[in-house]
């Protein structure tokens, strides 16, 4: 389902490298970085997403300096814009929290099955929302 663009391509086979390790690190019982990890992908498949929209993905600061939009933003963004879903917009927050509490170091607020789902799910939701 991806478009049949240089960059489409590009970031399909990055994408499909950095799911396939985190693949390897749930089967291996790593999956604080796993969860770490497929959350990355999401969050620049979501960047990618904006820009192909032509949807701001960063804010000026009131020096006049430009700052990156948090990944919570760019999914309100494209659910605004009718990119996608609210039952996206839901899903897309829920993985973004099980990314954070990997990332902060809260591995017992989530499971390594939530962590294969997420997987599973986010490679779902990159095939259906292509680029």
């Amino acid at each position: 389902g991806w478009v049949f663009t240089t960059r489409g391509l590009v970031s399909a086979e990055v994408f499909s490298d950095f799911l396939e390790m985190a693949r390897h690190l749930i089967a291996e019982h790593y999956k604080d970085p796993a969860a770490v990890m497929v959350g990355s992908v999401l969050e620049e498949h979501l960047r990618q997403l904006c820009s192909k929209n032509s949807i701001a993905i960063e804010a000026t600061k009131s020096d006049g300096s430009l700052v990156p939009l948090k990944a919570d933003a760019l999914n309100g963004e494209l659910a605004r814009a009718n990119i996608y879903s609210k039952l996206d917009l839901k899903n897309v927050t829920a993985w973004l929290d099980l990314r954070n509490k990997a990332a902060q170091g809260k591995y017992a607020e989530y499971t390594e099955a939530q962590v294969d789902h997420m997987l599973r799910a986010v490679s779902d939701f990159i095939a259906r929302i292509p680029l």
